[in-house]
């Protein structure tokens, strides 16, 4: 499809003798028929709001689920705390590196918008599914003991409508948010910080669907009906689509200039790289002072050992050879590994919020006013309102402030926004083994060790804290994470840039469920009671959190040393 590559257009009115109008076109992007789209009737906010709104009903199925997914697991499927908490990290960690093939599939085949609705037909059914999985019959603790019962088909259905809602938000959620900021041009001056402040309502809209899904759908499901709890969820994801839908003539579509997949690009610039690997320094030498387009923050070594990649074996054909641009496409998606991998920590921290922060809350009074009784789960909304309240006070009072004094589009840099969230989460971990040390003691004041169904007299309130904080941190790591991947990566692969933010979480998540599993073994040795002891009273999981502080200032320590000699990408304008 030809694209205008120039700034305006000359569009004839459809009367005939009617004076020609002289629009602003876009470069490279068409409208939903193919044309030049028009900057003054497409994109923009009038677009991004579509695809927010789509993201909030997105937002509500996918934490309907697993914001209280360990009660369901704990509760009518009466698993383990422990192995709960394991299925619950094991399944947000395949949700959060499913979108890395749902951006490959994107980029290199269908495109964003096509991609978008097929995930979400894909999301419904999946959540169809899960609700028809809890209207079959649960097996009662007493049935199980005389094995009068087996739950294996509910199992087998909930798990498998399970994984289906993770692979449709796998395609779904890296190509909804880089289908949004596609809608501004990061070469127009106003349309380049309404980005950057996109990236910044995006959550908070995001986090408005959390909230309001915390709110009373997890109320609904532990004491109404989890049939009712999931099928709200799946009602909300088709209302997404149907909005999404009906925003198509307002939107811009990107379309690649370059008919290769820019992963089969990426991918022939290591295999040649390996082809040539017997290749002199000198030879190589040479191409150093041509492959100079984009400033590589990579090793030397690792630099010349992918510029072999600019030469062509004997015998070969020219269309093997990779051109300077491939390379440095390959180099600048390598450059991303040091901030990704030392942002996993963080990864490690969200895992808990949705774990053992939810199960602490479990046995302590969790009564509002009398007759009330909270359910656990909903503490997840504190972070959700910390989010709300924080992110507007961040994008119109904090970020004008910053951007006078260092004269940036963003008023920080995205790395310095990671980094302050790194360093919340450091004190939110130390707050969380603070207050699980006081709910333990409170268990041996009131002699409460030995009865973990009895709750302890220490108000749910003092959960506060760390579920706060841990929002605010949000803030600033997740959407520095969001807006840095998105914006660093080469223009053709920005769902794999935000699929690459959405794997700092699912790779955290394995990684907090293999912790969990070596810790539960060597804890509970020599008849020791495990860190993890299904009874939180005899459990020790204030160390689990100290350690994961621990964790935390070397994850934190290791990104400022790789954030320092960090170059930026300089694509949009400062």
């Amino acid at each position: 499809m030809a694209l205008l590559h120039r700034s305006d257009a000359i569009l004839q009115d459809s009367e005939p003798g009617t004076p020609l109008l002289r629009l602003e076109t876009m470069n490279g992007a068409v409208d939903y028929k193919g044309r030049p789209a028009i900057r003054s009737k497409s994109g923009n906010w009038r677009s991004a709001c579509f695809i927010i709104g789509v993201e909030v009903g997105e937002r509500i199925a996918f934490y309907g689920i697993g914001s209280n997914l360990i009660t369901f697991l704990t509760g009518p499927l009466h698993q383990s705390t422990a192995a709960a908490a394991k299925n619950v990290n094991v399944w947000e960690g395949t949700a959060s590196l499913l979108p890395l093939l749902g951006a490959f599939i994107a980029d290199s085949y269908l495109g964003r918008y096509r991609t978008i609705i097929g995930a979400s037909l894909v999301y419904i059914l999946g959540l169809g599914m899960l609700s028809l999985s809890a209207m079959l019959p649960s097996c009662t603790t007493l049935e199980l003991e005389l094995a009068s019962c087996s739950p294996k088909l509910q199992v087998m259905l909930f798990f498998f409508s399970l994984y289906l809602v993770a692979i449709g938000q796998g395609g779904h959620k890296p190509c909804v948010q880089a289908f949004g900021a596609d809608q501004f041009d990061n070469h127009h001056p106003e349309e380049c910080k309404a980005r950057s402040s996109f990236f910044n309502w995006w959550y908070f809209t995001m986090c408005a669907g959390c909230l309001l899904t915390l709110s009373f759908l997890n109320y609904i499901q532990e004491n109404f009906s989890w049939v009712l709890g999931f099928g709200i969820p799946c009602l909300a994801m088709l209302i997404a689509l149907v909005v999404f839908l009906f925003g198509t003539k307002t939107y811009r579509f990107h379309f690649e200039k370059n008919n290769r997949s820019p992963f089969v690009r990426i991918g022939r610039v290591f295999a040649a790289a390996i082809r040539n690997r017997r290749i002199t320094v000198s030879d190589i030498a040479i191409k150093d002072e041509a492959c100079n387009i984009i400033p590589c923050q990579c090793s030397k070594q690792l630099n010349r050992f992918l510029n072999k990649a600019l030469f062509a074996p004997k015998g070969s054909k020219e269309e093997e050879v990779c051109s300077v641009n491939e390379v440095e496409e390959a180099k600048a998606v390598l450059r991303l590994v040091p901030i990704w991998a030392t942002s996993l920590v963080f990864g490690i921290v969200y895992a808990q919020v949705r774990t053992f922060f939810t199960k602490q809350g479990f046995n302590m009074d969790r009564t509002i006013f009398p007759g009330l009784v909270i359910p656990a789960a909903s503490l997840q909304s504190l972070v959700t309102l910390a989010i709300v309240i924080v992110s507007p006070i961040y994008d119109r009072i904090f970020v004008p402030i910053a951007r006078a004094i260092t004269e940036k589009p963003s008023g920080i840099t995205m790395l310095q926004r990671i980094g302050t969230g790194l360093f919340l989460s450091i004190i939110t971990m130390a707050m969380a083994a603070l207050v699980e040390m006081k709910r333990l003691e409170a268990a041996v004041e009131f002699d409460l060790v030995d009865k973990p169904n009895e709750s302890i007299p220490l108000s749910v309130w003092w959960l506060i804290p760390q579920f706060f904080l841990f929002g605010v941190s949000e803030v600033f790591t997740m959407v520095g994470l969001q807006e840095f991947f998105y914006d660093q990566v080469p223009d053709e692969l920005r769902s794999m840039g935000l699929a690459l933010y959405l794997s700092v979480i699912g790779v955290g998540s394995f990684l907090s469920s293999f912790l969990i599993s070596v810790l539960e073994v060597i804890t509970g040795k020599l008849g020791n009671s495990s860190w993890f002891n299904d009874n939180l009273n005899q459990a020790h999981i204030d160390y689990f959190y100290w350690l994961l502080a621990g964790l935390s200032v070397m994850g934190l320590t290791l990104f400022i040393f790789n954030a320092k000699s960090y170059i930026y990408n300089q694509k949009s304008i400062a």
